[in-house]
């Protein structure tokens, strides 16, 4: 069995990819409120500060900043996950039996790992944030990013860091867990 090395820095900024198993389905945009929720409720009970984000059809990408002495992110996505999951299953919107355990309290709407990547500085920090709201375009969703409803795009652009045009190009260098 494969041992994966997590990063452990408290305090850190750290970027997600989180990926459900089937890549064809449409969960997530089709449930942004309730995944929305799932979210607010961990970051209740387990604080952190989302940088960026964008939510895509099968994906989302995240980057997140931990409080000092803190560096469980794992737990922070088994509870999201978990939580976004039982709220389907509650509702009556996911097939019980396509959501069955693989393992303890791992359900199979989700792939069982997700990418991480410990942000090194601020260029590392711009070109993450960068990957993630040129994503939509990228995957051929939208023309340009301020088209994507699901992103942290456009409180940068309420910010004044981006422009509204900015996100016409999709090559954006780098690996980013896709």
């Amino acid at each position: 069995m494969s041992r994966y090395i997590r990063a452990n820095t408290p305090g850190a900024t750290y970027f997600f990819t989180v990926t459900l198993l089937d890549r064809q389905s449409r969960w997530l945009v089709d449930h942004v409120p309730l995944l929305r929720e799932c979210v607010a409720a961990t970051k209740a009970d387990h604080p952190f500060r989302t940088d960026a984000m964008v939510v895509m059809p099968d994906h989302l990408h995240a980057i997140w900043t931990l409080p000092e002495q803190d560096a469980d992110f794992s737990l922070r996505w088994m509870l999201i996950k978990r939580r976004f999951t039982r709220q389907l299953l509650c509702r009556r919107l996911l097939d019980p039996a396509s959501s069955l355990p693989r393992r303890g309290t791992e359900r199979s709407l989700w792939q069982r790992r997700f990418w991480e990547h410990q942000i090194r500085d601020d260029d590392d920090f711009a070109r993450h944030v960068e990957y993630i709201h040129v994503n939509p375009v990228k995957h051929g969703l939208v023309a340009q990013a301020r088209d994507w409803p699901y992103s942290s795009f456009h409180r940068f652009v309420r910010q004044g860091v981006v422009p509204a045009d900015w996100g016409l190009r999709a090559d954006v260098p780098g690996a980013f867990g896709e």
